[in-house]
């Protein structure tokens, strides 16, 4: 497949966003626009949208490729996407209710008045760590495969890759921002879908298959087990682990975090919000369901056709856009590329608004539509933009992919202090935390977890942790808070 087409289309692809940020931001690009889309969002565009921001291009190349991994996980994921769908059900049941009643631009403004401000300045920072990292960390992955197969062939060194990336993200969010990126991620989502469905057309056709016969392909091959039940301390495949580990993260990294709850927070009012939601976690399934499909037929067709690769990562893509043609491999291409900027771009203003809303009062001033404040907005989001920048070549420079994984990994727990958080706020009513203390114990629960994750074999009898420590996360940040808390003193009416 040659480099110059595919890098054709992607420019074209990168044309049209920027025509329809364009489009969006020409009447309005003020920082209500930016922040919540004045509050007017059609329920099914951010619904669909949401697909898109959800399913990054860790998930389009990882997922498939995982089906086969010599570590037996088959579609044991499709467990961890059940229990995503039932978290996605509590938080359009108790946090979207609770985010509207309080009309709040930043979720974690909540915390101020449940907590106070220390917990709502730690909450929001738990945000701004966590969200770079791990949207760096997606970006990243992606830009090594357009490093490979695309920029390689033109002698562009990565550090420009990442750079012209982040340009292409920032030149159409910069204006229109939310209200940009319901329109662009709906835009991606369609591309990112239509990949999915066409890729599994593209490689039944290359074995012969129809659908019939692929969907029995895949029953009959050793890659179909979705339930595991045995071995309940060892294997971190259980059902209960996975089961509860997606219920889990999914309330904490989409129901506690900005990026995602941003666009819910952009409908006209609850039930569309909740209709949003309720209509993604349906698409959401089935879409998983699919992407494990096409994980199954791409290990059939690599058998059948003797190809190996060193990583299961590099399955998809290798086989994508080496094997199956020129229109598979730019529609591979197209829902990589969705894929990742659906999450990024997204992220990027999500951190942006974090910033402006949490740290800087946007919130506060009777003036936060005017020039000056638009343009420091402006300068947030190119500071946001260079500090990913940044944290993308720190992980090229470190070159090694358990230390980048551990880095991730490290971020991705501190997600489970922000469910302690937010649980002492919800059920904890009559307590008051120790304000200056919170910081502090939103450091030592991860750090509790990550000697946990390492040592549980140890100290567990054979106990292996998976997804569902970041219950065990929020556990201890709960109890530290409950321990260093106090009885509120009832004020008497005179």
């Amino acid at each position: 497949m040659s480099p110059g087409i595919l890098l054709l289309f992607i420019a074209g692809y990168f044309l049209v966003l920027i025509l329809i940020s364009y489009l969006t931001s020409r009447q309005s690009s003020d920082n209500d626009t930016f922040f919540v889309a004045n509050r007017n969002s059609k329920w099914y565009l951010v619904a669909f949208g949401m697909i898109g921001t959800a399913l990054s291009g860790v998930t389009f190349i990882s997922v498939p490729g995982k089906v086969g991994a010599a570590s037996g996980d088959q579609f044991a994921y499709f467990q961890f996407v059940l229990g995503n769908a039932a978290g996605f059900l509590i938080i359009a049941g108790l946090l979207l209710p609770l985010y509207y009643r309080m009309q709040l631009t930043s979720i974690y403004s909540y915390i101020e008045s449940a907590l106070g401000k220390w917990s709502y300045k730690t909450a929001a920072s738990i945000f701004l760590v966590s969200r770079t990292i791990g949207s760096a960390f997606r970006l990243y992955l992606v830009v090594i495969v357009l490093q490979k197969f695309i920029f390689d062939s033109y002698g562009i060194p990565f550090w420009a890759t990442v750079m012209i990336c982040l340009l292409l993200i920032w030149s159409y969010t910069f204006k229109g921002g939310l209200k940009t990126i319901i329109i662009t991620d709906s835009l991606q989502t369609l591309f990112l879908v239509s990949s999915v469905f066409l890729s599994i057309y593209f490689i039944c056709r290359s074995l012969n298959y129809n659908v019939f016969e692929a969907a029995e392909a895949i029953k009959n091959s050793s890659y179909s087990k979705i339930w595991f039940w045995n071995d309940f301390l060892s294997s971190k495949f259980h059902f209960s682990k996975q089961f509860m580990g997606g219920l889990f993260i999914t309330v904490a990294m989409t129901g506690l975090d900005q990026d995602l709850m941003q666009k819910n927070l952009s409908c006209k009012n609850i039930g569309e919000a909740q209709k949003n939601m309720l209509s993604f976690t349906t698409v959401f399934l089935i879409i998983n369901i699919f992407f494990l499909s096409v994980g199954a037929l791409l290990y059939i067709y690599a058998a059948k056709n003797g190809i190996s690769v060193e990583k299961t990562d590099y399955l998809y893509p290798t086989i994508a856009l080496k094997y199956l043609g020129t229109l598979p491999a730019i529609v591979f291409m197209l829902g990589l590329t969705a894929a990742t900027f659906a999450t990024t771009d997204s992220a990027l203003t999500a951190l942006t608004t974090s910033f402006c809303v949490d740290f800087l009062n946007f919130n506060k001033r009777n003036d936060t539509n005017s020039p000056k404040m638009v343009k420091l907005r402006h300068y947030v989001h190119v500071a946001f933009s260079a500090l990913m920048f940044l944290t993308i070549i720190f992980f090229n420079s470190v070159n090694n992919d358990a230390v980048v994984s551990a880095i991730f990994k490290v971020a991705s727990y501190t997600y489970g202090p922000l469910l302690g958080l937010y649980a002492f706020g919800l059920f904890m009513s009559g307590r008051q935390v120790n304000d200056k203390l919170v910081p502090f114990i939103c450091l030592i629960s991860p750090a509790v977890c990550y000697f946990l994750s390492t040592e549980s074999k140890t100290i567990l009898g054979g106990y292996v942790f998976d997804n569902e420590l970041i219950i065990v996360n929020g556990l201890i940040t709960f109890a530290g808070l409950l321990l260093t808390s106090r009885a509120k003193t009832k004020v008497m009416a005179l």
